[in-house]
This record gives C-alpha cells, sequence and structure tokens, in this order.
C-alpha cells in the first residue's frame, strides 16, 4: 500500500491523471461522437440536407489531417500548455458557438474548420509528449491512461448530449458541450508539464534524444508504422461509420446493433489499459502484430454477423485490436526514434490516419451504391488489408531500432515558470 501512495505522489502520475481528464473532454471525444446526434435537429429547424452536413464534419477532419504536423512542431518547440490552454479555450468557445446557429450552413462549416485547427491541440496528441517526459519503465501504461480518457468520454458524453437534446433543446446541447470542453482547462493548467532539468543539461539531453526529422523521414520504418495507420484507419473507420447498416443487412435487430458499437467501445477501454501494461514488459512490434490478427479476426466475423452474439463477439474483437493500436503507434515512434522531434513525426502519421480514415467510409460507401448491399466478400477484404498490415509489422525487427537508441531514460525538457 505504501508503494502504491508512493506511485501516486510521483508528479508524472499526476500529469497522466490530468492528461486523462484533458482528453476525456476532447475534441476526439465530443465532436466524433456527437456530430451524428444534432443531424436531425439542424434538418428539422433549417431544412439542411444530411449530406451537406456531414460535409462539414469531413472539412473538420482535413484540417486535422493538414495542420496536425505543425501543431506537433510547435509541441517540440514550446511547453505543452502553451499550445494546450489555448486550443481548449478556442475548441470550447467554438462549440458554445453552435449554439448561436442561423439558417445560413456556411457558418457551420466555418465552425467546423476552426475546429479542426485546434483539434489536436486538445487530443491526446497534444498531451503525449509531455507525459512521455515523465515515464520510461511504464511508458506503455502512461500512453494508456491517456487514451482511454477519450473511450471514456465517448461513453458518457453522448448519452448526455441526447437528454440534453431531448430536454432542452439542440441549441442549449451545444453550450453544455462548450462548457464540457473546459473541464480540463483548471488540472491542465496545473499539472501538465515536461519533466524539468537544470538549464545546463538540457542542450546535453535533447542531442541524446533521438533521430532528426530527415534521419527519420529516410528510414524505413517510420514508412512502415505509417502505411500501418493509414491501412488500418481504412478499415477501421469504413466498418465503425456503416457498422449498424452492416449489420442490419444482415438482420440483426436495430438495438443489437447499437449494442454491438458499445461493445466495440468498451472493450477498446479495457484493451487499451491491457496492452499498456505489457508493452512495458514484451515486445512492442509483437503486439503491434497480435492486435491486428485480433482485428483482422473481429472483421471476418462482422461480414457473416447474422446473430447478436456473432455481432457483439465481432464488434468486441473489433474493439481490442483497433482501441489498443492507438497506444502502440507513439510507443514505437519513441522506441525507434527518441523524443528529439516526437510530436512532428507523430503529426505526420496523423496526417496517414487521416488518409485512411477519410477514404475507408467512402470505399465502403461506393460498394454499397454498387452491389446494392455490403457484399461480404469486400468486407473480407478489409480484414485482408489488417493482415497485410499485420505482415508489415513483422519487418519491424529490434535490430533495425537504432535511431532513437541514444535515448536512455526519460528526456527532460526546461519548463516556464
Amino acid at each position: 500500500m505504501d508503494r502504491l501512495k508512493e506511485s501516486f505522489r510521483y508528479e508524472g502520475c499526476q500529469v497522466a491523471g490530468a492528461a486523462f481528464i484533458g482528453v476525456m473532454v476532447s475534441f476526439a471525444a465530443i465532436v466524433p461522437y456527437t456530430f451524428s446526434l444534432f443531424l436531425d435537429p439542424l434538418h428539422q429547424a433549417f431544412g439542411w440536407k444530411r449530406e451537406a452536413m456531414s460535409g462539414a464534419f469531413a472539412v473538420a477532419a482535413m484540417t486535422v489531417a493538414l495542420v496536425s504536423p505543425l501543431i506537433g512542431l510547435l509541441l517540440d518547440r514550446f511547453p505543452p500548455r502553451r499550445i494546450l490552454l489555448p486550443a481548449i479555450l478556442v475548441f470550447a468557445a467554438a462549440l458554445a458557438s453552435l449554439s448561436r446557429l442561423g439558417p445560413s450552413i456556411s457558418r457551420f462549416f466555418v465552425t467546423y474548420f476552426v475546429l479542426g485547427l485546434v483539434a489536436n491541440g486538445t487530443a491526446q496528441f497534444a498531451y503525449t509528449r509531455a507525459v512521455l517526459t515523465w515515464f520510461d519503465r511504464r511508458r506503455g501504461l502512461a500512453l494508456a491512461v491517456i487514451l482511454t480518457g477519450s473511450g471514456t468520454g465517448s461513453l458518457l458524453i453522448p448519452p448526455l448530449t441526447q437528454w440534453m437534446i431531448s430536454t432542452h433543446g439542440w441549441r442549449d446541447a451545444y453550450q453544455m458541450l462548450g462548457a464540457i470542453a473546459l473541464l480540463g482547462l483548471p488540472l491542465t493548467a496545473w499539472l501538465v508539464r515536461n519533466r524539468p532539468v537544470q538549464a545546463s543539461h538540457v542542450h546535453e539531453r535533447i542531442q541524446g534524444g533521438g533521430a532528426t526529422v530527415p534521419e527519420a523521414m529516410a528510414s524505413t520504418a517510420f514508412w512502415i508504422l505509417a502505411l500501418i495507420i493509414l491501412l488500418g484507419a481504412f478499415s477501421e473507420n469504413g466498418l465503425i461509420t456503416n457498422l449498424s447498416a452492416i449489420l442490419a443487412g444482415h438482420g440483426v435487430a436495430s438495438a443489437y446493433a447499437a449494442l454491438a458499437l458499445s461493445a466495440r467501445g468498451g472493450a477498446g477501454i479495457v484493451s487499451r489499459l491491457a496492452v499498456g501494461y505489457f508493452l512495458d514488459r514484451f515486445s512492442a512490434q509483437r503486439i503491434q502484430t497480435i492486435i491486428l490478427l485480433i482485428s483482422a479476426s473481429g472483421i471476418a466475423l462482422l461480414a457473416y454477423a447474422a446473430t447478436p452474439a456473432t455481432a457483439l463477439a465481432g464488434a468486441a474483437l473489433l474493439g481490442i485490436g483497433f482501441g489498443s493500436e492507438a497506444d502502440v503507434a507513439p510507443y514505437l515512434l519513441a522506441q525507434y526514434f527518441g523524443r528529439r522531434h516526437f510530436s512532428l513525426l507523430y503529426g505526420l502519421t496523423w496526417t496517414a490516419y487521416a488518409i485512411g480514415g477519410a477514404t475507408g467510409p467512402l470505399a465502403m460507401g461506393y460498394v454499397y451504391d454498387q452491389a446494392g448491399g455490403y457484399d461480404a466478400r469486400f468486407i473480407l477484404a478489409m480484414a485482408a488489408i489488417i493482415l497485410s498490415a499485420a505482415a508489415l509489422s513483422l519487418l519491424l525487427r529490434s535490430k533495425d531500432r537504432q535511431l532513437g537508441t541514444a535515448q536512455v531514460g526519460p528526456i527532460a525538457f526546461s519548463e516556464e515558470s
């Protein structure tokens, strides 16, 4: 018990806890999971078409892809609070401003563009760098704690938002989301910071902190990681955005289809913590390969999910696999390339994720329009794509891990007062 108390007194644990709260009320937890809840109310209020409103979300997603490397560059150069605090304030204000929407849909698009600009300045992307400076032996578990924040938020915030829409209207619901987005601000301002060291040691530690950006970009390992992320996002987003319709086409009742989505989210939370624990003890490359294989098996089940039990099992396996993959990617980036330019490189992989995430749903929609349904063969092709990603993961052998090896222990950075 004394060791446990001592562990929680460690400032790095407090930083990770504050990051968990911040991520729980960030763009990653709020916008993707509440967007569809407002489609019917906005259509009834202004007559906007669903296709047009969905275009606003696409604008936000592509903006995230374009600005993530820039946010990463800023995080590598400045203390995290200088990026996080302004981003949270802008994010909260933009969400609340949606309560003032009028008949012109252009305001809706502009607001989602602003949300996209600051999205990764509020989410796990921005908190990861700070947390990494505090942990080495328990780095995997620390990353898992951050990432479960978005999963926890995605379970709690949508039902609360739907209740607010039903009882008080969509305008009050947007104001509530703006207030929720501010909940992470006090702890972030108080606790989130890079690990401080004496100024005389800063230059030496940074120089030993891993690869330069040109070195990383010239590395085969970086492109393998980016391609694995792209392929995973292609399959995950293509399936998740159409999961209810896929299961309905197989004769699964809509109530069980909704439950399957919850099963996917719950399994993702549990698996992230488990994978974080194992990352600190076993090969990250092997763990990544295993969870990709689990994802492929979940997709294969969903291709023929004609019963509620099969649908729930497939969705849960999907959650175990894809929910955990987000833990492994930043861990491997730090392992291969160190933390000297970690955030910029992480931002570039987010661009790969956005490309895969945007094209996956388009591919599924195209198949549906052409075939008049969700062909099981195409869903199995999604599983084959994940198997290809697993095969690529086998190329990431420990002997290639050389660009980040100068980094021993957590890198510390000077912090502003």
